[in-house]
């Protein structure tokens, strides 16, 4: 059987005015699959997501969800910035509870999917406490639980980890595994680290400079938990290093 394809972009072209950033760009992401995407500072990664989530007019070419369209009103779709994002004045518990609310979810599934997230992500015990009594990494868990909590289709992440220590964020990448395997979301993962692309991704996808083209897509299907220190990590950390290195 056939894995079936949840998003393709189509001779995908973006524009601002003279400037050419993403340049025909065309690939497929399967259902349920961890994609990650990495190139040079600068080179679109952004602006692709932004693109598909319509915050950004596309110039030319097309992004389909199930050959559909995007449409932000019927497809359940997460989309976690470099920025945290917390309501301040809402608790642990209410933050990650915020979609549900939105989506107008049953009380007892609601309240069943709020605990599920806050045992997994390790915040249970503060889920009475507020965004400002927690630390930068405790935050972007709230973040995290808050975007698997509708258990979304399509779950957008821009660089989430960019300023975390390497302990912090290793932490987060293995409850965001996790959550992936709990909740079946196609995750389309963007980050300018190579290693923590090699730990998450079953495919990555590096971008050239702009004019922004896909240089390469290749597997990366380690098994998990992954270990930095074996040769087959870094055999294809270095295979992706070079990649972005030599144009």
């Amino acid at each position: 059987m056939e894995d079936k394809i949840k998003v393709q972009a189509k001779n995908l072209t973006k524009r601002f005015g003279d400037l050419l950033v993403l340049d025909d760009i065309s690939f497929d992401v399967k259902e349920g699959e961890f994609l990650c995407i990495v190139g040079p500072t600068g080179c679109g990664k952004t602006t692709f997501l932004n693109c598909l989530t319509k915050l950004f007019d596309i110039t030319a070419g097309e992004i389909l969800v199930d050959g559909n369209p995007i449409d932000c009103k019927k497809n359940n779709i997460s989309y976690i910035l470099q920025e945290t994002s917390t309501m301040e004045w809402l608790t642990v518990e209410q933050n990650v509870r915020f979609g549900l609310d939105i989506k107008k979810v049953d009380k007892k599934l609601a309240d069943e999917r709020v605990a599920e997230m806050l045992e997994i992500v390790g915040l249970t015990k503060f889920k009475d406490y507020y965004p400002r009594q927690l630390s930068v990494s405790m935050i972007q868990r709230v973040v995290i639980a808050r975007a698997f909590a509708t258990y979304p289709e399509l779950l957008l992440m821009d660089e989430p980890y960019g300023q975390l220590d390497i302990d912090l964020r290793f932490k987060l990448e293995d409850e965001l595994v996790a959550l992936w395997k709990k909740t079946g979301t196609t995750i389309i993962f963007i980050t300018h680290n190579v290693e923590e692309a090699v730990y998450l991704g079953e495919r990555i996808m590096v971008l050239t400079n702009k004019p922004t083209k896909v240089k390469h897509i290749l597997p990366c299907e380690l098994e998990r938990p992954r270990d930095v220190t074996t040769k087959d990590f870094v055999d294809i950390r270095n295979e992706v290093t070079d990649l972005i290195k030599w144009w």
